[in-house]
């Protein structure tokens, strides 16, 4: 396995911050995308999704499964609504925000995926000052991936890339509910 030291003799710098968001599709395999191109490279990487739990996602099946990776869910087993937030939830991103923290202090991982972080802090389950000085004080040489719709703009701040994924057409809007293996 190819360590950081390796990485970057051939010239790439790791320790940038990038942000997928948007109202479309793809954020998160975006940044599944990237954790696999980076484990092919030899990179370790860490995953933590706030707002998700369970192994009916065929992505958490699946990386379960590769060494080098690892995913840690935070998320209790109903869904999360705009002013519906209990204290649960509040509890459980603290503590996927707690892990984060420790893992961007351990220099264990050379990629770390805060997937649906934004959504977390949008409906005000972590505070953006807290997220944002977590990302300020990480050591150098961590790629920190943020993903989820509505991504604060201070988030957006201090990203190195910043993407956003627009609809334009989505079969929920034709009726076609989620399928497994597509969209779950």
């Amino acid at each position: 396995m190819m360590s950081l030291a390796d990485v970057q003799s051939m010239g790439a710098e790791l320790g940038l911050v990038q942000v997928y968001t948007g109202e479309g599709k793809g954020k998160t395999t975006a940044a599944l995308g990237l954790a696999l191109r980076a484990w092919g490279h030899g990179l370790r990487v860490c995953i933590i999704q706030f707002m998700k739990v369970g192994e009916d996602y065929g992505e958490v099946i699946a990386l379960r499964k590769i060494e080098g990776i690892d995913i840690y869910q935070f998320g209790s087993d109903h869904l999360v609504f705009e002013g519906e937030q209990t204290d649960e939830d509040i509890a459980l991103a603290e503590r996927g925000l707690n892990l984060a923290t420790e893992v961007l202090e351990s220099n264990e991982y050379d990629v770390l995926i805060l997937d649906e972080i934004n959504v977390a802090l949008y409906f005000g389950l972590l505070s953006v000052k807290n997220v944002l000085t977590m990302i300020k004080n990480r050591s150098g040489g961590m790629e920190v991936v943020l993903t989820g719709r509505h991504a604060p703009k201070e988030v957006l701040g201090i990203a190195d890339l910043v993407t956003v994924m627009r609809a334009e057409k989505h079969p929920y809007d034709s009726g076609v509910v989620a399928r497994k293996g597509i969209e779950f």
